[in-house]
């Protein structure tokens, strides 16, 4: 499977399928390996990452890390996590200055493939609604919000969350428990999956 992987994530890395679409033109950013148990689906790149080729590059990462109650070098070791997009390339930005949502004939070309090839997760955390209408198929409330609120449904294997943008600072307030009760299960769900992978 590691052959395979390592084919398609190369592959992926390669795509050029939306170039003509993009502002920035094409740069896919993905973080994977057939070792990793738990897996991060979110959005598509912002420019920071689309000009750094690092995932959650930004103050949205650090938020998330903190979510999650890592640091960066486990976030970003591999082995350990891996991070996908919905579209792997940064789409632009709208009239009024808003991140773009992902290209339709990215997540088309490669989600079933990639998952295909990709190692059973122990741990899926979905960020935000395109990840939430691909992976739960159907399974969705009607709003992120209330995907969210309706996180014991997904439990223990998929976690929902919101985007951990400054966007959603209003939210985070009016939803107190977030932080009360999702963000303590989430760290345990996180720490144990982690403790899978360790050696011995």
């Amino acid at each position: 499977m590691d052959k395979d992987l390592d084919s398609l994530l190369a592959e992926i890395r390669a795509c050029r399928i939306c170039e003509k679409h993009l502002q920035y033109g094409a740069r896919p950013v993905i973080h994977a390996s057939a070792k990793a148990r738990i897996c991060i689906i979110a959005q598509a790149p912002g420019i920071r990452v689309h000009e750094t080729g690092i995932s959650f590059n930004d103050p949205s990462g650090d938020r998330l890390r903190e979510w999650m109650g890592i640091d960066r070098d486990v976030f970003y070791d591999e082995s350990k996590i891996a991070i996908i997009g919905m579209g792997f390339c940064f789409p632009g930005y709208d009239a009024h200055g808003g991140d773009l949502p992902p290209r339709k004939e990215c997540a088309e070309a490669w989600q079933a493939r990639l998952f295909a090839t990709l190692p059973k997760f122990d741990l899926t955390l979905l960020i935000g609604s395109y990840a939430f209408n691909w992976h739960l198929k159907g399974r969705t409330k009607k709003t992120v919000s209330e995907t969210v609120a309706a996180w014991r449904e997904y439990t223990p294997g998929i976690i929902p969350l919101p985007h951990p943008s400054w966007r959603n600072n209003s939210w985070l307030k009016k939803n107190p428990w977030f932080a009360a009760e999702l963000l303590p299960y989430l760290r345990r769900r996180v720490k144990k999956a982690l403790n899978v992978s360790s050696p011995g």
